[in-house]
């Protein structure tokens, strides 16, 4: 009883201890899961401008993306989604800023120029007609209301549309060139300069030494130029698994074993589909499309002969020509197609019945075989192919390594003599095909073969993983390249790898899950770590991580290096540089003296195919005769001469290249905004945590 008094007294200090261990407990979770804006981290796929895009949004879209692509990552339909995602959110803010609205006569000229060819909303004339849509979706909304949300939401999309192209005509018209800049685009193409020069090369001095601290200060200036995005770095091994000489052997045991039953064999084509791992091909082939290695040895042999076991890529083959004949190497076709009801070339206006068209085939090759001249003018009439319709039927000419025959008319035209007609019939319909020429005929071989693939053994993949596991333990525990020495293991490296990049290299291919690894904030600079890839393994050892900002030094120094290196060489150059005239300072320099004619600002190319924009600028602020100072080019310093510039005649109005360079802004001013938003937006971009 004293117990329970103690506990009532103290009762509130009780509550008060529960209640902070509790808080303590949620509070800790809260932190662990990113503190009070998890939930919003967790729901949220990117920040554009203060925006959040929705993840479930966004994964639906890249869903629907991917699903109407084939052969598409996952990554590649994520960022193709950002991408859209990202202008369209940019686009809207401008439009809002602007306060650009839609029009009720804009928004009828979108739907018109929308549903123009839609016969359900024209009039008796052939016109689009407003009523007549009005009153088709006055009819949705009271029978389908499902219907007429698609249809609002269509609408909305319409509305949208409208207004992005008001916004980018505006951007158009802004860019439009004047009638003073159409004439200086005429003179930059028409206006040139005959000149003498003298090139100092750059590498007629010697190598100089760029510091840190002078790579340093140019990325300082030019931070623009640097600036880089987040990024990892990579070593790698990389393990491939690959048979061993046993699984070799192994093999062609294997198909030592086939062979007895095979020769044997009363049914070559089942036998084949039945026991090889390639599939049997009973096409007549020329000795060019046997296997290089070994053609020459099978193409040679009888009906009947063999000719293996033989090693070809990765299987173990072996080969019985089962057939030896002559076979054109081209033959001219032609061809009346009649089809009817219900077969491919029926487009829902096909009368024919199938009896019928049976007929008619049968009536028409009649006339053909008595008289071939009529087939042209038949098969303008009567065929159902409309791509030979106008040649009277005429195929041209079709090689026997890649006719365009359907399989069915392949088989008849390579196997009769050139005159010969007949009815083919296939799902399309009945082929009246004529031979009508044939040229070089040839021998060509029907080969029957058994392949079997030499694939790694059990054993082999086992002391693989064996191998591959060793080396990451050794890696881990030692110095990764220390360890690959001592194996004699190849080590490569990767570089500047993006948070959203798939693709590594042609070796490791696509390998989202080690770029996640390199981005996950629990591996450290000098993990390592063993992936299961295609084809083998990779063990990787992160060896940089670098922040979103301007590239370091190390970095930068492969750009800015070359330019630093120029302007030094160019001042020793400049230094050494003696005399006043071309001929002075080509004999001070030992160089030629050379000429460039006819050379314009528009393409400032000297002879060699360098551009120099430089030399060429300076050599048209001079007056004929006259001797530029020595100019830093871009294969090295050059001192120019005048002989004379060349004036083009003045045109009477330059309106039609002031449109030609309009045109050619407007084509370009759309990218060139959408860049412009892009690169000024704050932009929080999260898809590496979700793909």
């Amino acid at each position: 009883m004293a117990v329970l008094n103690k506990i009532r007294q103290r009762s509130v200090f009780l509550i008060v201890i529960i209640a902070l261990a509790l808080f303590s407990f949620v509070l800790a979770d809260l932190f662990k899961s990113g503190g009070f804006t998890g939930q919003k981290a967790q729901n949220t796929i990117a920040t554009i401008n203060g925006e959040d895009i929705d993840r479930e949004d966004f994964a639906r879209q890249v869903e629907n993306f991917q699903r109407n692509r084939r052969n598409i990552t996952t990554t590649q339909a994520a960022n193709q989604v950002w991408d859209m995602t990202l202008q369209e959110t940019l686009i809207e803010e401008q439009l809002e800023k602007a306060g650009i609205r839609v029009g009720e006569q804009q928004f009828d000229n979108a739907l018109r120029e929308i549903y123009a060819g839609n016969p359900n909303f024209t009039n008796a004339a052939g016109m689009f007609d407003k009523a007549i849509l009005k009153e088709y979706v006055a009819n949705l909304q009271a029978t389908s209301p499902q219907a007429f949300q698609q249809w609002e939401a269509m609408e909305d999309r319409i509305e949208d549309q409208a207004k992005r192209q008001i916004y980018y005509n505006m951007i158009r018209a802004g860019v439009g060139a004047t009638l003073e800049e159409a004439k200086q685009a005429y003179l930059m193409e028409n206006e040139s300069v005959d000149l003498k020069y003298v090139l100092v090369p750059y590498t007629s001095v010697d190598q100089v030494e760029v510091s840190k601290e002078e790579i340093k200060s140019y990325i300082n200036k030019h931070k623009t130029r640097f600036e880089k995005e987040a990024n990892t770095a990579i070593k790698y091994v990389y393990f491939e698994e690959k048979p061993s000489s046993e699984d070799d052997e192994a093999t062609k045991e294997k198909l030592d074993d086939l062979i007895q039953d095979f020769n044997k064999a009363q049914d070559v084509e089942a036998f084949v589909n039945q026991n090889s791992e390639m599939p049997y091909n009973g096409d007549f082939v020329f000795k060019s499309a046997l296997p290089s290695e070994s053609a020459n040895q099978i193409f040679n042999l009888e009906e009947g002969g063999t000719y293996g076991p033989y090693k070809e890529g990765d299987f173990w083959k072996y080969s019985k020509v089962t057939g030896v004949k002559q076979i054109p190497d081209s033959v001219k076709v032609r061809k009346i197609l009649v089809s009817y009801q219900g077969t491919p070339v029926d487009q829902g206006d096909m009368t024919r019945t199938q009896e019928q068209a049976e007929a008619l085939a049968d009536s028409l090759v009649g006339v053909v075989k008595n008289d071939a001249g009529k087939f042209a003018e038949l098969a303008g009439e009567y065929t159902d192919d409309p791509r030979y319709k106008d040649q009277g039927g005429d195929m041209g000419w079709n090689r026997y390594t890649n006719a365009r025959l359907m399989p069915e008319v392949k088989e008849f035209v390579y196997n009769n003599e050139e005159g010969s007609i007949e009815v083919i019939e296939n799902q399309l319909g009945y082929h009246i095909v004529m031979v009508e020429e044939v040229t070089n005929m040839q021998k060509a071989v029907q080969v029957a073969t058994i392949a079997v693939e030499i694939e790694p053994s059990e054993k082999t993949s086992s002391d693989l993983y064996t191998t591959t596991t060793k080396f990451e333990m050794e890696a881990k525990e030692a110095d990764f390249d220390t360890a690959a020495k001592e194996d004699a293991y190849e080590v490569k490296s990767v570089n500047n790898i993006k948070a959203m990049q798939e693709k590594l290299n042609s070796t490791l291919g696509n390998q989202r899950g080690i770029v996640q690894w390199t981005f996950n904030k629990e591996t450290k600079v000098g993990d390592v770590k063993r992936f299961d890839i295609d084809g083998g393994y990779a063990v990787v050892k992160l060896t940089a991580r670098n922040k979103k900002g301007v590239e370091s030094v190390e970095e930068a120094s492969p750009k800015v290096t070359p330019i630093l290196r120029k302007q030094k060489q160019a001042e020793i150059i400049k230094k050494e540089i003696a005399g006043k005239s071309i001929s002075e300072i080509a004999n001070s320099e030992n160089r030629k003296v050379q000429t460039a004619n006819a050379v314009n600002l528009n393409s400032p190319t000297l002879p060699g195919a360098t551009k120099e924009p430089e030399v060429v600028g300076t050599a048209f602020s001079l007056e004929a005769g006259e001797t530029s100072e020595p100019i830093a080019g871009e294969k090295g310093v050059y001192v120019v001469e005048l002989i004379k510039k060349n004036e083009p005649t003045p045109l009477d109005s330059y309106r039609t290249i002031a449109k030609r360079e309009s045109a050619a802004r407007s084509a370009t001013a759309v990218q060139r905004v959408n860049k412009a938003l892009e690169s000024s937006a704050k932009i929080e971009d999260n898809r590496a945590e979700f793909y």
